[in-house]
């Protein structure tokens, strides 16, 4: 597919919405309506079985193969690249589940975790049912040249500016490859991160209330079966799907049961906080009976720890000294850190706006005005 065939296509995304028919794999967002978690994968795997090849970007996978490809960001206003893509293509007829990590490009616990899927025998096309399609790097820019949180030929981030527009600048042009090529192509999605190199994150995923309640229960029960014990609720996330802003939401707006995990912490890669997100696939690929696993492994989480979330933005430019460390349990009115200037003369002192979890705190002595000091995580009742 040329640039510029490419470009046209994701500009009639962008007009037509999830309404686009013809395109490689299933066709899920297109449901009128949630069905039940059984008939949804009925419905689904019928689907997919009238496809014997899947195709994202240049990866054309066969039934029972996997293949290697890239999805193309042309160029614009400012340069194109590409973004690596993965397609597992299982030898039977299944949902399709997508795997994207990396939209920023310094969180490297979930863009390796990503990459060990690629090669897990569980993940392999003759184990499985249905199609996963794996993207470890969304954010190659952010990778390449070390930069938290944006990507540094644009200065936006990844994680916040779908559905993407073909129009736009760097950024805004990847956001609509991937809502094209893969949110619109599958059933489910898990968007994985992790601490960025200045935040010191407890693991935790991201449930979102979207007011369906099927859709919810199916997406709920994804969130359970990954197993992280600790979910924030996602209650106010946009519900207009030609503004959905995040890639999780740019799937649930679209009817897709789907969450974002997250996992990792602060630069150095912890191989366990790889192995808790690769497995946590692994485990909802179970629940949609993708793969064949143990009942044990599959089994959800028996007492989640649900939260909402304040986030706790800086006031000040100066030196950060965090006085807790990540996953404390604080009191309303407790000191979390201290800021001090060059010259180490305090400037403020950090307290928590309510009791809480500290889901995670700054790992880095540098701070400016708006830098975000603190996730605090505030304890809330079970979703009924």
């Amino acid at each position: 597919m040329t640039h510029m065939t490419h470009t046209l296509l994701v500009a009639a995304l962008v007009v037509a919405g999830p309404a686009n028919a013809g395109h490689h794999g299933s066709a899920a967002g297109h449901h009128e309506s949630v069905a039940s978690s059984v008939g949804w994968t009925a419905a689904v795997t019928a689907q997919a079985d009238a496809h014997p090849t899947f195709t994202v970007g240049t990866a054309t996978a066969q039934r029972g193969q996997k293949a290697y490809g890239v999805m193309h960001v042309p160029a614009g206003s400012d340069a194109g690249y590409d973004i690596p893509v993965v397609v597992i293509h299982g030898a039977r007829p299944g949902p399709v589940l997508a795997v994207v990590s990396g939209a920023h490009g310094t969180e490297y616990a979930s863009i390796l975790s990503v990459e060990a899927l690629i090669d897990n025998p569980a993940a392999a096309p003759a184990n499985l049912s249905g199609t996963l399609i794996l993207v470890p790097l969304v954010n190659v820019p952010s990778f390449e040249r070390l930069t938290p949180h944006v990507n540094p030929n644009d200065n936006k981030s990844m994680n916040s500016r779908y559905p993407g527009d073909p129009n736009g600048t760097q950024t805004d042009r990847a956001s609509a490859v991937i809502t094209w090529e893969v949110v619109e192509q599958c059933d489910h999605l898990i968007d994985l991160h992790g601490g960025d190199l200045d935040e010191n994150l407890r693991p935790y995923s991201y449930w979102t209330v979207t007011g369906n309640a099927k859709q919810d229960e199916f997406s709920r029960g994804m969130v359970l079966a990954f197993g992280l014990d600790h979910i924030i609720i996602s209650r106010e996330r946009p519900k207009d799907p030609k503004a959905s802003r995040f890639l999780e939401n740019t799937a649930s707006t679209r009817g897709k049961p789907s969450f974002t995990a997250e996992a990792g912490r602060s630069g150095p890669v912890d191989a366990g906080d790889v192995t808790m997100l690769s497995d946590g696939v692994l485990k909802v690929t179970g629940y949609l009976k993708m793969t064949r696993r143990p009942a044990r492994d599959i089994t959800p989480v028996a007492k989640p720890v649900w939260v909402e979330v304040t986030s706790i933005a800086s006031e000040y430019n100066g030196v950060f000294f965090p006085r807790v460390p990540r996953d404390a349990h604080v009191a309303k009115g407790a000191t979390i850190g201290l800021v001090k200037d060059a010259l180490n003369r305090p400037i403020a002192e950090i307290k928590a706006p309510d009791a809480g979890i500290i889901m995670f705190i700054r790992a880095l002595p540098s701070l400016k005005q708006g830098d975000t000091i603190a996730s605090l995580g505030v304890i809330t009742q079970e979703p009924k």
